[in-house]
């Protein structure tokens, strides 16, 4: 099993837990506690999931060429 299916099978478990415990989670701190734990972790691993499906060569390309954001200030510039 390869780093990506290991990823959606911890979300697909913490969305589970997160089910189950989201009856819960207004019943005492603990719960609320724990409820908020499994939504970061969840986050995380979305994250770490979002990074290894990018593309290395276009990341890569993204890094070389230059990039300049825009600022509100530069619009009203005359």
């Amino acid at each position: 099993m390869n780093n990506k299916q290991l990823l959606k099978k911890k979300i697909a478990q913490k969305e589970l837990q997160i089910k189950k415990l989201h009856l819960h989670q207004n019943s005492s701190d603990v719960c609320n506690q724990l409820y908020n734990t499994l939504i970061l972790e969840k986050a995380i691993l979305k994250k770490e999931l979002e990074e290894l499906e990018k593309n290395p060569i276009i990341e890569n390309i993204k890094k070389i060429i230059p990039h300049k954001e825009k600022l509100i200030c530069d619009y009203f510039k005359s």
